[in-house]
């Protein structure tokens, strides 16, 4: 395992589920974790300080150092106060996993903007504005001369990596927080920060109506056991990988793919512009049966299959 030890991780909704693996493995590598979650409903509604101050106890009882923190990760002044309470209870902050999520599922035709405002503020928000903070204190240490090596690690999803039905404002949100993962990446990487992402597939409270209980046989490896996402995490937060950064990383039991999103495809090529019956009659051409998403399940099974360097 990586040594972490002297640093100091954040992980937002670490109260149960992947965040609670998260908070664990990197405790159990030597991190003090705050370890921060609302403890509202799946939906988001209420809160409950419960949850976050279990997983500080276990963490305690193992012998790590964790503090339990209950702020709402998408209102921004309590991100920052999230941040300042990582370094003044904590001793600092090199590591923060955004984790917090919510879910509010319903076709497009048929969903609120309640329900659309809800999920992209708790977790495109939620991404945003505890990373805004958290980048805020590492730029400050980096102009004050000190070396930085910080870690952010996001949560996107197959939904937002590949797209899946009923899931309009969820899969748009997760897709949005990859995007946020490339342009934070670019942005940070002068202060010594690398920023990465992570796309779950994992039995949680947030996947059970979607795939069920799932559970593996006794004796059986768990492909949808949430702890599966925890070394991953732990990997990426390692100061052996300070080079790695603005990754998109496809997690499903044993398959980690480093995915290429909106990498170039069909070209359509001419010196001037085109007319739109010639590009139609181009498109008809090449795609003679049209073209569709492959949908999530489809996706997904491709993302956990050969490696494409391995076939080049």
């Amino acid at each position: 395992m990586p040594n972490l030890d002297g640093k100091v991780a954040i992980v937002t909704g670490a109260g149960r589920g992947i965040g609670r693996e998260h908070a664990l493995a990197l405790a159990r590598a030597g991190a003090r974790v705050l370890v921060n979650d609302l403890g509202g409903s799946l939906a988001g509604e209420g809160s409950d300080t419960t949850p976050a101050q279990d997983v500080v106890a276990e963490i305690e009882a193992a012998g790590g150092v964790a503090a339990a923190d209950g702020e709402n990760v998408a209102d921004f002044a309590g991100a920052e106060r999230m941040v300042r309470h990582a370094v003044e209870a904590l001793g600092g902050l090199d590591i923060l996993v955004n984790n917090a999520g919510i879910i509010r599922d319903r076709m497009l035709v048929n969903m609120d903007e309640a329900e659309w405002d809800a999920v992209i503020n708790v977790h495109l928000k939620g991404h945003f504005a505890p990373t805004r903070h958290a980048a805020a204190y590492w730029r400050e240490r980096s102009k004050a001369g000190e070396q930085v090596h910080a870690r952010v690690v996001n949560t996107s999803s197959p939904s937002g990596v590949f797209g899946n039905v009923g899931q309009a404002n969820y899969g748009a949100a997760k897709g949005g927080i990859a995007a946020l993962t490339l342009i934070a990446a670019q942005e940070l990487g002068r202060y010594g920060v690398t920023v990465n992402c992570v796309a779950p597939n994992a039995r949680t409270r947030m996947t059970e109506a979607a795939f069920g209980d799932m559970a593996a046989t006794e004796g059986e490896f768990d492909a949808m056991d949430p702890a599966n996402m925890a070394p991953i995490v732990v990997a990426l937060c390692a100061d052996e990988a300070q080079d790695i950064t603005g990754q998109v990383l496809f997690v499903y039991g044993g398959s980690v793919n480093v995915l290429e999103g909106w990498s170039p495809g069909e070209l359509f090529a001419r010196d001037g512009i085109w007319d739109a019956d010639e590009l139609l009659a181009e498109l008809r051409e090449r795609f003679p049966s049209g073209a569709q998403p492959l949908g999530m399940i489809a996706a997904m099974a491709g993302a956990g299959g050969q490696s494409q360097s391995a076939v080049q």
